[in-house]
């Protein structure tokens, strides 16, 4: 026979089920984006010679940005504003 802890441990498991379902249908997107802007990044450094530094706001610009968010991180390295990997001023003797 079931008892009642059997059944609410199943329903326990059932809607944890639900939240991890919605967590990663609401993640994917994001994940998605980062990856294609990842390679993207990694296809201008590769076509154009340009270094861009890879850290967590570049993630996250990719991320929620896309396609159009690589392009502006590859242009704002290209012109030395932001996400510049390397040394910006030469070492002092």
């Amino acid at each position: 026979m079931v008892s009642t802890l059997e059944v609410g441990i199943l329903l326990l498991a059932l809607a944890a089920l639900l939240g991890a379902y919605r967590v990663v249908r609401a993640v994917k997107p994001f994940v998605v984006n980062a990856v294609v802007g990842l390679l993207t990044l990694l296809a201008v450094e590769a076509v154009f010679g340009v270094s861009v530094a890879v850290t967590p706001l570049t993630l996250l610009v990719v991320a929620v940005a896309g396609l159009p968010g690589a392009l502006l991180v590859a242009l704002l390295a290209v012109f030395g504003v932001a996400f510049v990997s390397g040394l910006l001023v030469p070492p002092l003797l």
